[in-house]
């Protein structure tokens, strides 16, 4: 009989429907408040739970400051445990301003690590993030993995392009050699490659970042159809969802495509691709 792992107890809690939608909010520290101007009422941290819970997703992703502060316990919460700012311009790192035990104290089902593969301090992550599993385990704390590739070759031979495929595909494999019981990684913008990367990432369930809000709604919808039609657990998205003034009703959509398995044909009115 095969153990129960920590990659089912993440399933058992974000993707209760066989599929998962995670609302990511972890953007005030990686990006600054510029990120909330599109939608200002998505500076606030209580407009991002509501988000949450009206278009029923399965969690949502907060620092430890945002959860120590406005985490109410109403949607699942995987708390990530490191950040950088963008004012800084060095080689990419990303260290823990978290613990796992101060996770399961601020009552979070997960915990979340950032990695960034290629970069100067490549090194100096791994041990990070080594460090960031023992806890997990110790404290039976699911672990979902930013997998990341920057800086190094992806610059010198992908000329930075860090949605090419090889290197999505090597996101993945470095997340499940890591140890991750989920993971997030960026979108190839092609279901048959981005079919490989899941496929290399093994039992370890596959979540898309959401990245930049696109200009239509449609494009984004139709990113999210491939992605689950090629094996996907779903998605972790934060701009494309509360960046648009009608942030519930889109998350509605994402919520049929992902759970219902309705393609973007069913479900597009023509009125919906001409929001903010």
């Amino acid at each position: 009989m095969r153990a129960y792992t920590l990659t089912d107890k993440f399933k058992s809690i974000f993707a209760r429907r066989g599929r998962s939608i995670v609302l990511a909010y972890d953007h005030g520290i990686e990006h600054g408040p510029t990120d909330f101007l599109d939608n200002p009422d998505s500076a606030e941290p209580e407009y991002i739970l509501k988000i949450a819970r009206d278009a029923g997703f399965d969690g949502v992703v907060f620092q430890r400051g945002v959860a120590e502060k406005y985490y109410d316990g109403s949607v699942p919460l995987i708390l990530k445990l490191n950040g950088k700012t963008s004012l800084y311009n060095g080689a990419p790192v990303s260290a823990p301003n978290c613990t796992v035990e101060e996770a399961v104290s601020l009552g979070a089902s997960a915990v979340g690590f950032t990695i960034y593969a290629g970069s100067d301090y490549e090194w100096k992550q791994v041990e990070y993030l080594a460090q960031i599993k023992r806890d997990a385990v110790k404290f039976d704390m699911p672990l979902v993995v930013w997998s990341y590739p920057r800086g190094g070759k992806v610059d010198a031979k992908y000329n930075g392009n860090e949605h090419h495929p090889e290197v999505v595909a090597y996101a993945a494999r470095i997340a499940l050699e890591l140890g991750a019981d989920a993971m997030k990684i960026k979108y190839t913008g092609d279901p048959k490659t981005f079919a490989w990367a899941v496929r290399v990432a093994g039992k370890v369930p596959v979540l898309m970042s959401g990245g930049p809000k696109t200009k239509t709604d449609e494009e984004f919808l139709r990113q999210v159809e491939e992605v689950i039609s090629v094996g996907a657990l779903g998605v972790a998205v934060g701009r494309n969802v509360w960046q648009r003034k009608n942030a519930v009703e889109f998350g509605k959509l994402l919520g049929r495509m992902v759970y219902e398995g309705k393609k973007v044909a069913e479900i597009l009115e023509p009125a919906v691709n001409s929001s903010p």
